[in-house]
């Protein structure tokens, strides 16, 4: 069985996973999803000190600390660069890197620099104007594809502002990252701001899945993902949702 560390997006904490983390426990495998520093729960510890680098760590200490090996490393949205960091770090102990719609990350590249500008001025502004200037408040949910509303209603109250030091810090790379393979999940049905990533994936070579759903895909289809992480941990099983692109329908809750 595989051992799956799921770390979270901005605003989220480890809780976002549980629909998914729940279908992973049923077929035997072992589940991890903390909640970075200064984020829901951890929001406590916010300060406009935490940056990437503190996030990253907050992961290599999980692996550490549980002697994890073998995993399988999933990272949503702005966790990309967590987990390319933490592969970096621990390559030993990581099996596999998946980005579901995620930052694929260059050394120097900040995760700022790496939205559509159109997206990353509109943050900055955000942080500017209503986050002191070091917070990114909580965005539309409708806008990142979540429809149903009882989605929306368990989401909203559990997200917390987001460090915009976590955006601005650019990841710093070895050689180490690229022994661990990767795969990209890209989500196709909202406005698609990690199209560019999913190029970027393909121009690595790596296998790059399409699901049908919004970027939220943990909460909007946690079947669809879980049969793909599932077939990911055991490549020599073909994915559970049977192709390239995976149904979000009937897989929403339950």
């Amino acid at each position: 069985m595989a051992t799956f560390v799921l770390i979270h997006g901005a605003w989220h904490g480890g809780w976002c996973w549980d629909r998914v983390a729940e279908r992973l426990r049923r077929h035997g495998h072992e589940v991890h999803a903390p909640t970075l520093t200064g984020l829901s729960e951890r929001s406590h510890l916010l300060s406009p000190l935490v940056g990437l680098d503190t996030h990253v760590e907050d992961v290599t200490r999980l692996v550490d600390t549980r002697g994890l090996t073998e995993v399988v490393l999933v990272g949503h949205s702005y966790a990309g660069q967590v987990v390319s960091g933490v592969a970096d770090r621990r390559p030993d102990a990581i099996a596999a890197r998946v980005y579901l719609d995620a930052f694929v990350a260059n050394d120097g590249d900040a995760a700022r620099d790496l939205l559509p500008e159109n997206v990353a001025h509109h943050w900055a502004e955000s942080a500017r104007e209503r986050g002191f200037g070091w917070l990114v408040p909580v965005r539309d949910l409708t806008v990142l594809g979540v429809e149903h509303p009882d989605d929306r209603d368990w989401l909203l109250p559990r997200l917390t502002a987001h460090p915009w030091k976590t955006y601005t810090d650019a990841l710093r790379l070895g050689d180490e990252v690229d022994r661990v393979p990767a795969t990209f999940i890209e989500c196709v049905s909202w406005m698609r701001v990690f199209r560019g990533q999913a190029d970027r994936a393909r121009e690595r070579g790596w296998p790059v899945h399409e699901l049908e759903t919004g970027h939220e895909a943990m909460v909007t289809a946690p079947q669809a993902l879980a049969d793909l992480l599932i077939g990911i941990a055991a490549p020599s099983a073909p994915p559970a949702t049977g192709g390239n692109i995976a149904s979000a329908q009937a897989s929403r809750v339950g």
